[in-house]
């Protein structure tokens, strides 16, 4: 089984500079066909959010689930005018000259209820959430269209008693995670006015799960001097399978019960930055077409890891410092105050064990019947030291976490 509570939090106070709100970009009376293109500019926005992560801090476990990052940063959108609505779409991957705004919301609009559909034995709730100080008006333009097109709800706090305001975000991020995400909020004053919450909560059981009575302990190499004791889950099963000649690594493909399948890249010692950093829709594509069929020994650890990141640098790194600054230009979410963003927040928690239920197997790829490379030996495979984890909803192929595993406790 596959535990994943998620959530991003954008934080907005008060900016000392004003601007004059521009015309509101999107039409309720708007009839076009929603937009279908997203994947692409999602999976670029991934790969490019990891690689300056990892950039920043080289020495941690990683995990985010960028097409979360995506939709928060995407109703911030709806209220952002002038420069900061541009190099937030820019950010984001995409061009209002080529791609009309309107189409962009309408296709995280159909995202988000593709997403929802998912089996029922893979369980996926996603949601945004507004907290907005109780003083402040919102547009009604705004509150329409991020009940339409993210279907967030509103919220109102009193900031100015923020110790009982973090507990009531905190009670309704515990809920609407179904209690996996806890206390992420501290009892410490904060100057926020406004902050937006993205969340996703993930269940997923493996199409072919692990017997509990094949579980064992051994070592996790953290790196060539140092290892840990960890339990590992083992099956003998026919497994997708590439070794990579263009890069250092070895990858293998796992499917739950669902759309949802997930990447395990092995790097060679020493070489997983040298794999993040060629990761991209093209290398994804490349192993994709590559993978086999093969008869396999699969160790996994069973472990579970969480997170708290602040992505403020990071973005502001990726092209969207003026969200940051007094330049920020949010005048289409309240014309009662200037705002800025000041603080971006996400954790995420991880959780892998053996639970899942049967399903078939799947026996071609890109419409390719895949052949089963089997000997004698089956192939050992053994995902004992650090790896990269990138899981995708086949349907939309959309990146929902991406990973950077370095140590496991």
């Amino acid at each position: 089984m596959l535990l994943i509570p998620y959530i991003c939090l954008f934080w907005l106070s008060t900016s000392g500079l004003w601007a004059v709100q521009a015309e509101d970009p999107i039409s309720d009376n708007d009839q076009r066909t929603p937009h279908r293109g997203l994947a692409p500019a999602n999976v670029d926005f991934a790969f490019s959010l990891c690689k300056q992560l990892v950039v920043l801090a080289p020495g941690r476990n990683i995990f985010i689930s960028p097409v979360s990052i995506s939709m928060g940063l995407a109703v911030l959108s709806l209220g952002a005018r002038g420069s900061t609505r541009t190099q937030l779409f820019q950010g984001l991957g995409f061009n209002l000259t080529e791609t009309p705004e309107v189409e962009i919301h309408q296709g995280f609009q159909n995202l988000h209820h593709l997403l929802g559909e998912s089996d029922t034995s893979f369980e996926m709730t996603m949601g945004n959430a507004l907290f907005l100080g109780h003083h402040l008006e919102p547009l009604e333009s705004f509150s329409e269209n991020s009940k339409h097109y993210y279907q967030s709800e509103a919220v109102a706090m009193d900031f100015q008693d923020w110790v009982n305001a973090s507990r009531q975000i905190n009670e309704y991020i515990r809920n609407k995670t179904q209690g996996k995400i806890e206390d992420l909020f501290p009892e410490l004053e904060s100057t926020a006015n406004l902050i937006l919450a993205n969340y996703i909560f993930l269940k997923g059981t493996w199409a072919h799960p692990f017997d509990p009575e094949r579980t064992l302990e051994e070592d996790f190499h953290v790196n060539s001097t140092s290892a840990v004791k960890v339990p590992f889950m083992s099956q003998l099963n026919t497994v997708r399978y590439f070794k990579d000649s263009v890069l250092p690594c070895e990858v293998i493909q796992l499917d739950y019960t669902g759309n949802e399948t997930v990447f395990f890249i092995l790097p060679e010692d020493g070489e997983i930055d040298t794999v993040i950093n060629a990761l991209s829709r093209d290398t994804i594509q490349r192993w994709s077409d590559s993978l086999s069929l093969w008869h396999m020994y699969l160790s996994i650890p069973k472990f579970s890891f969480s997170g708290v990141y602040d992505l403020s640098g990071v973005l502001a790194d990726m092209g969207l410092a003026d969200l940051f600054t007094d330049r920020a230009n949010f005048s289409g979410i309240t014309p009662e105050a200037p705002l800025k963003v000041s603080k971006v927040v996400h954790k995420a928690v991880l959780y892998l064990d053996e639970t899942g239920i049967k399903g078939s197997a799947v026996a071609s790829e890109g419409g390719q019947k895949l052949t089963v490379n089997s000997t004698d030996t089956p192939y050992y495979f053994k995902l004992n030291r650090p790896f990269i984890i990138a899981m995708f909803d086949n349907f939309t192929w959309s990146s929902l976490f991406l990973g950077k595993v370095l140590r496991l406790t």
